[in-house]
């Protein structure tokens, strides 16, 4: 027997399965209000500098005091070419002739400024309170607040570097009770951060705790669902996700001060953290880990959940050992990411992923964090983002049922490219079609997103699904960190960003087709068997790869290490 009939003879798809993956479900809710939180914590309000002018200032005769607003800001404030305040600048002395409606602006050019030695003022109409004027990240100052989110992404990064290692070395489950409790803790210390760089470290750690959860829940999942019922669930998770970033945007309009905002989104942790204890370890993972009378009890609980008892007491550790023997006899005591790299079939899989992960998320963040420059409502325009996501992951699940994977995932990424370059030569007064365009990409990357998910679990074996999983989380960190860069280049030339997020889905899209089917395949539980689909083998093929896999000299090499 597989453990995909072991699965089936404890319940397949029961109760158990239900439970599980809804109460796994939650937290991911709150992944997109985390992800996308500095959309709101971090808006940039109306501003200008501060103007001192002293009352008993003379220059013009028939001043009363006080200044109206608008006049004070006339005399105080230069203006730009499209009549707006300037930002960053404010004239050193009063411009009193400005108040004359007979004045012109000629002399202007000679009239001297300087920088707002003495801060800002904020129109807190629509952003109360947010980080950047809580400590003023603009101006000068601005890319502080593109480096805060830079931090967080690089947080996660390391997330899925550190922590996905240590689940797949010490399990799914503690990782994943370890996480809850540090994205609660740092989370809520991130809401009173008594400054900038107090307020980056604990967003860096929110950061590294959300991969730690975000992958542990991914393979928690997968790694309990019968193979037909992969695709729905994730699906259903993915919709969870898209829910979630709806959410953000009516918490964010309800609760405009980021502390409190913060707070919504990392307190709920805490709740996770006291239910987690009822989640069961992946068997497979404890089987694969030496650990069958663990995995045997897990799997009787399984079947208690279900309502197969008889059928779970019939199963003892002799009985699956006895029958998992072939996959035993090439699972080694640990795994490295160096595993990924050492044989042909899991080395071709390994670049292929990295490079779409990278493009997807690359793309994906270089649309979804620049809510403000579209025109519209922040918040308006967060709901289209993520409703848009439930069409697109209805019909990425479809096509991935009936069509497969890899067209699926290629399709997308391609699509998703062209309508992001094509949008390149819409004229910039036609904000309506532009957004549209924007909209329909963003929600083919989403679909992308989700079957890159689901093909990345279905393509690694246990033994390093976690670690492959937190690899390509690594490489779509990456993208996210890299995305605000590639803004940059707009300085140059403002199609640039467009080209680049644009060519690089197109670029993954046609290397996704180079990845091996996965529908109606069950879950690969070693390496060596990832190895044998690849193509057909002889014995001696077999019998070498299996000597390379298990080499002793690699073992002593780690425990020497």
């Amino acid at each position: 027997m597989t453990f995909a009939e072991f699965l089936d003879q404890v319940g397949g798809m029961g109760r158990f399965q239900f439970i599980h993956t809804m109460l796994l479900s939650i937290p991911i809710v709150l992944m997109a209000g985390h992800n996308l939180l500095q959309n709101f914590t971090a808006a940039i309000p109306g501003h200008h500098c501060q103007i001192h002018i002293s009352t008993n200032s003379s220059g013009y005769p028939n001043t009363t005091w006080p200044l109206e607003a608008s006049d004070l800001l006339r005399v105080g404030i230069p203006t730009n070419a499209k009549e707006e305040p300037e930002k960053c600048w404010r004239f050193v002395h009063p411009q009193w002739h400005l108040l004359d409606s007979n004045s012109t602006k000629a002399n202007l050019t000679e009239a001297e400024t300087e920088l707002c030695v003495d801060g800002w003022v904020y129109d807190r109409t629509t952003y109360p309170s947010t980080i950047v004027s809580k400590w003023d990240l603009v101006c000068e100052r601005r890319k502080l607040r593109d480096m805060a989110q830079s931090i967080y992404m690089a947080g996660v990064l390391v997330g899925a570097v550190v922590l996905g290692g240590l689940s797949d070395r010490y399990g799914r489950k503690p990782l994943l009770i370890w996480s809850f409790m540090q994205m609660a803790v740092m989370g809520t210390c991130a809401a009173f951060s008594p400054n900038f760089i107090s307020y980056c470290i604990f967003r860096f750690l929110s950061g590294m705790a959300l991969s730690g959860f975000g992958l542990s829940i991914a393979c928690l999942v997968v790694e309990w669902i019968p193979t037909k019922y992969r695709t729905i669930t994730i699906a259903v998770t993915g919709f969870v996700y898209t829910l979630g970033q709806i959410l953000l945007a009516g918490l964010a309009y309800g609760i405009p001060d980021w502390q409190w905002l913060q707070l919504t989104f990392s307190v709920p942790f805490f709740v996770f953290l006291l239910y987690s204890w009822w989640f069961a370890e992946s068997a497979r993972w404890l089987l694969l880990s030496g650990k069958a009378s663990t995995a045997v009890t897990v799997l009787q609980r399984v079947a208690r959940v279900n309502g197969k008892e008889e059928a779970g007491a019939s199963i003892t550790t002799e009985v699956l050992l006895s029958n998992m023997e072939k996959e035993l006899s090439t699972a080694k005591a640990s795994y490295t990411i160096s595993d990924l790299v050492r044989t042909p079939a899991i080395r071709h899989i390994f670049c292929c992923l990295s490079i779409v992960w990278f493009s997807v998320s690359f793309s994906y963040y270089g649309l979804a964090m620049d809510l403000q420059n579209f025109g519209v409502s922040i918040y308006l325009i967060q709901v289209i983002f993520g409703a848009v996501d439930f069409p697109a992951k209805v019909v990425v699940t479809i096509t991935m049922s009936y069509i497969g994977r890899r067209i699926s995932l290629a399709s997308f990424l391609i699509l998703a490219g062209i309508i992001i370059i094509i949008n390149i030569f819409v004229p910039t007064d036609l904000q309506t079609i532009r957004t549209t365009l924007a909209v329909i990409g963003k929600g083919c990357l989403a679909a992308a997103f989700n079957c890159t998910f689901l093909f990345t679990t279905e393509l690694y074996p246990t033994p390093v699904r976690q670690t492959g999983l937190g690899f390509g989380s690594t490489m779509a960190r990456v993208g996210g960190i890299v995305a605000p860069l590639a803004k940059m280049m707009e300085d140059y030339s403002a199609a640039l960003p467009p080209i680049m997020y644009g060519a690089a889905p197109i670029l993954s899209g046609i290397i996704a087709c180079f990845l091996p089917e996965t529908l109606n395949v069950p879950l690969p539980d070693t390496i060596e068997e990832v190895e044998n689909r690849s193509r057909k083998k002889t014995g001696e093929e077999i019998a070498q790869e299996k000597i390379l896999l298990q080499s002793p000299d690699k073992a002593l090499f780690k425990e020497a290490c």
